[in-house]
């Protein structure tokens, strides 16, 4: 018998937003700055790696998240930028130019 392989697709929406509010049980409020969803205000927790890690998040931290297209009202916490980092682009980076065609000589 063969095993089973558990195909996991990643239908999340990453997002870049600034804590709020802090809540009990790793639980924030986030003001999203994403141009995707400007404004928007989600109630998140902090990832699984971040808690066993035990990344201190405060009021003001920059952090990315995870949405689902199934709940926008709710996020997760993947990681919190560093106070001075500059803060990378969530698109798809353009594809480098094509080089020219080698012709024969």
């Amino acid at each position: 018998m063969t095993p089973a392989y558990f195909s996991v697709s990643k239908d999340v929406i990453e997002l870049i937003g600034v804590v709020m509010e802090s809540y009990p049980n790793a639980t924030f409020r986030v003001k999203v700055t994403s141009e995707q969803a400007k404004d928007h205000e989600l109630l998140c927790h902090l990832a699984g790696r971040m808690r066993v890690n035990r990344v201190r998040i405060l009021p003001g931290d920059r952090v990315k998240l995870e949405m689902t297209p199934y709940d926008l009202n709710k996020g997760r916490i993947i990681y919190r930028f560093l106070a001075n980092a500059p803060i990378p682009s969530l698109q798809e980076p353009a594809s480098a130019p094509t080089p020219p065609p080698v012709t024969p000589s």
